[in-house]
């Protein structure tokens, strides 16, 4: 089984690297028009031959604390409406939303209460059958990337790097409780966590289509120690990463599962909001890597009325181009973007692989 799950992989990533890449949450209820059909048009023209839409509705996942998203993207409805006027469509009201979940932000994409979706891979390709990706993100790249959990601490601090890059990892962290800290110094020594190892901690995981925080240290656990991650006893399902690091500083939690650079979004609160007394990299230390995972990506409702391959295509634009100002990577940031380019559905086969593996695990135990 450990052998199968690596060549599965190995063989879903080169196909997907070779493709190019792309990448995810609100609530929602109606059917979704298939692809390709034209839905009901809330575009109407306007003056000077421009295209009027009376409102865009965003959607964005619970990755960080809903409120610091939500002010964080304020300057995202300015921005996109000036940028979307240039290419010809004049914008009644942006409205930016967030999340109770990754799966509410798609399933509103699959019901077109959501027009656009800022949605990780796994998500994307859960709800792909209602909507469509448009981008993948770009993001800096960062000073470790070793599927070795030993030199990620060797080496910490992780720091970011000038090299723009369309995947990241997950990282399996230990916190500084007791329990945490005993897996830590057993990684550090050079040795092998076992099932007992692991079983005996308490986790905090994230939604079931979370790449990072559930789909990806899955594939860990299985490769490891041909376990489910439904098999951990100790497991919680932590609605924030901002609330799964605020346990592991408390000691409610051992273990966290959550992207390559959460550390450091999360190193100031460590100190300040969670009032630990030494740095985030001094209480943390990483007990397992994953293989690479695409990045988030911008997809669209296949059932909004709005979403024609004309404003499609003019979206795409706009974002682009957004994310090529200094004053735009300033907003997309608190997602870790910096930038965006074209994606296709064939980008994230390689997640499609890794869902279905998780769903015949989920099944078969």
């Amino acid at each position: 089984m450990k052998k199968s799950v690596s060549l599965l992989l190995a063989g879903a990533m080169c196909a997907g690297l070779l493709a190019g890449c792309s990448s995810s949450s609100t609530s929602g209820g109606t059917s979704a028009v298939a692809s390709g059909s034209t839905a009901p048009s809330s575009v109407v023209s306007g003056e000077a031959g421009s295209k009027s839409i009376e409102k865009l509705s965003i959607a964005f996942v619970p990755s960080r604390e809903p409120e610091e998203i939500i002010t964080a993207t304020e300057p995202l409805k300015e921005m996109l409406t000036a940028e979307l006027a240039g290419l010809g469509y004049d914008v009644g009201e942006v409205e930016i939303t967030v999340g109770t979940s990754y799966e509410a932000v798609g399933e509103a994409l699959s019901a077109g209460t959501a027009d656009v979706g800022l949605i990780p891979g796994g998500t994307y390709v859960l709800y792909d059958d209602g909507c469509d990706v448009l981008l993948t993100a770009t993001r800096d790249g960062l000073s470790i990337d070793s599927d070795s959990a030993k030199d990620w601490n060797d080496n910490a601090p992780t720091e970011a790097t000038t090299n723009q890059v369309t995947s990241y990892r997950a990282l399996m962290i230990a916190g500084p409780s007791e329990k945490g800290q005993a897996l830590a110094a057993k990684v550090n020594a050079g040795e092998d966590l076992t099932w007992e190892d692991v079983s005996g901690v308490n986790w905090s995981v994230m939604g079931s289509s979370s790449p990072a925080g559930y789909i990806y240290p899955s594939l860990w656990l299985q490769e490891q120690f041909d376990k489910n991650i439904t098999e951990l006893p100790h497991a919680v399902q932590s609605d924030s990463y901002g609330s799964a690091f605020a346990r592991l500083a408390s000691g409610q939690i051992d273990v966290l599962c959550t992207y390559a650079d959460a550390r450091r979004d999360y190193a100031d609160k460590w100190t300040s909001e969670y009032a630990m007394t030494n740095s985030i990299w001094e209480d943390t230390a990483v007990i397992g890597v994953t293989p690479a995972i695409y990045n988030d990506t911008i997809s669209v409702s296949k059932s909004s009325p709005i979403m024609d391959d004309d404003f499609k295509a003019a979206l795409s634009q706009a974002f682009i181009n957004i994310g090529n100002t200094e004053e735009g990577k300033a907003v997309i940031s608190i997602y870790s973007h910096q930038g965006y380019q074209p994606a296709q559905a064939s980008d994230y086969d390689s997640e499609r692989a890794a869902q279905k593996m998780i769903q015949e695990l989920n099944s078969a135990a």
